[in-house]
């Protein structure tokens, strides 16, 4: 029997899906041979001068074959066509054609916080790493080909009825690098404007240049303010929430288990102390990215010096992701009125933090069960796009079995969540993070109208199908904007996929239903 439920996920980068039809996405694909032969089959059908992009959302893990592709494999499928392939935020891949494509040789410089791997003629092998940081991976990336107005336009709009296709109506965008405001946020804007979403956006602005950052909020200050709503859909709409979760590079601990924690340089605390202080001055609620204890804490000395001088007053803050933190610390951020967003990252890469430091540590990872009893807000959701999947119910498993999308048990059941409970971390939950928990994240009298109706029901599927629900009807503001089987009738039509030659125009999305099985 189906289930309706009401969904608030979080997923990063609303702003800029209008690159998503240029994606072939890994996400759910369980055999590396049949990632493969999806690539080798993408870079045949894409046009000269155009490249073949997977961008996150897939682990080694999740291959039956429990591997990374090899550089002489990729280079084997895609050939003449530019490639590039982004693993969490560990690290890149990218072909010769690419390589070439980006006129790099010998003499090419590593950036700072990044390597270029090279080989013994001093060249570039195709492996891009991130050590500490992901600069290198965003802006290589960034370097690849662009689409059309018109197609990021339709881009956006597909990608919405694919948040749609797993039963999403509202997500929280933490924002991400090469999302610059105002310029990137034109094309979903102008759909907000036309009354053309299906989801509805809470945002968060992100510092993008190092150096800049102060200067970047001071501008913004003065252009939007927190609560401003475009569309049809207001209140709820597409709303301007904040600023983070890169509020400073400076105060940067990008999660990466396959290196060494990164140490916060020792001038952090003076470039992140005026930014608060501005933020609060103005009443921007505002969020920070900290994966480790140890970067939570030398934020929480920052904040609890500004609010002496200038105090939060119930002002809304939150710390994203917080894998490694400690009770005191949580303690806190609890005294401090913050809350805590959590995502599925050790889904996609537990496997890494196991080896780094340890199953006894990877219990909790992050404390869920110990955030959920302290009362304070907590809500749950994804790190997509670019390290983890979109797709909410990969989140719930997570939430709930305590295990990878490799199989591996992280959590022990006494830590884990209900599903009850996880399911109120995703919808109610989450909404606190926008403001929004009175009219959001509940089936309730005076609530939004929105829901999903599910392809069997979560509360008593078997918890290996966790990962396999889908929505057959996704409703938002009362009106059907995705259906399946028999319901398929009334979703409303959206025009054909653009550019031709894209990837999702043939595979599609998550678990790529249109490819062909592999044998």
């Amino acid at each position: 029997m189906a289930r309706a439920v009401c969904w608030y996920g979080r997923p990063r980068g609303a702003a800029t899906a209008g690159w998503a039809n240029l994606e072939l996405r890994w996400d759910g694909v369980r055999s590396l041979r049949r990632a493969l032969d999806m690539l080798r089959e993408q870079a045949a059908r894409t046009p000269k001068g155009q490249w073949v992009r997977v961008v996150g959302g897939w682990t080694e893990f999740q291959f039956d074959e429990r591997r990374m592709p090899t550089l002489e494999e990729l280079n084997e499928a895609t050939g003449d066509t530019p490639a590039y392939i982004l693993n969490l935020y560990n690290q890149a891949f990218i072909n010769r054609a690419a390589i070439q494509a980006l006129g790099w040789d010998a003499s090419t410089p590593n950036p700072p916080g990044g390597e270029i791997q090279r080989g013994a003629d001093g060249k570039a092998t195709g492996l891009l790493l991130a050590r500490p940081n992901a600069l290198l991976l965003y802006s290589t990336l960034a370097k690849a080909p662009k689409l059309s107005r018109e197609e990021q336009l339709n881009s956006t709009r597909h990608f919405l009825r694919e948040y749609n296709r797993f039963g999403l109506t509202s997500v929280i965008d933490a924002g991400g690098g090469g999302q610059n405001f105002p310029d990137d946020y034109g094309v979903i804007e102008e759909l907000a404007r036309r009354g053309e979403l299906t989801l509805r956006i809470a945002y968060y602005l992100f510092a993008q240049k190092q150096g800049q950052e102060l200067a970047d909020y001071q501008r913004w200050v003065g252009m939007t303010k927190p609560g401003t709503t475009v569309g049809l859909l207001r209140p709820n709409g597409y709303l301007m929430s904040g600023a983070g979760e890169n509020l400073a590079w400076a105060a940067a601990d990008f999660e990466n288990f396959l290196e060494e924690r990164p140490e916060l340089a020792p001038g952090m605390e003076a470039e992140l102390t005026p930014l608060i202080t501005l933020l609060v001055k103005n009443r921007w609620p505002f969020r920070i990215h900290g994966t480790y204890d140890e970067s939570i804490r030398r934020f929480l000395d920052v904040f609890e010096a500004v609010n002496r001088e200038t105090p939060f007053n119930g002002l809304r803050w939150t710390i994203d992701h917080a894998e490694t933190i400690q009770p005191e610390t949580l303690a806190r951020v609890k005294a401090l009125g913050g809350g805590v967003a959590v995502q599925s990252r050790m889904a996609m890469q537990g496997e890494y933090f196991v080896k780094r430091y340890g199953a006894k540590a990877a219990e909790d990872a992050p404390p869920v069960r110990a955030m959920k009893d302290s009362g304070i807000p907590l809500g749950a959701g994804t790190d997509a796009t670019r390290v983890d999947t979109y797709n909410p119910w990969v989140a719930l498993s997570w939430l709930t079995t305590g295990r990878t999308e490799g199989g591996l048990v992280l959590t022990p059941p006494e830590k884990r969540l209900s599903r009850e409970e996880a399911l109120g971390l995703y919808t109610v939950g989450s909404a606190w993070f926008s403001g929004e928990e009175q009219q959001k994240g509940r089936l309730a009298p005076g609530q939004v109208a929105d829901f999903a109706l599910l392809s069997e029901d979560y509360f008593t599927v078997p918890e290996e199908r966790i990962r396999t629900l889908e929505s057959v009807l996704t409703v938002v503001e009362g009106k059907p904007v995705y259906g399946a089987g028999e319901y398929a009738g009334l979703m409303p039509p959206l025009p054909p996929i653009s550019p031709a030659w894209s990837p999702v125009a043939h595979f599609g999305g998550y678990g790529a239903p249109g490819a062909p099985q592999a044998p």
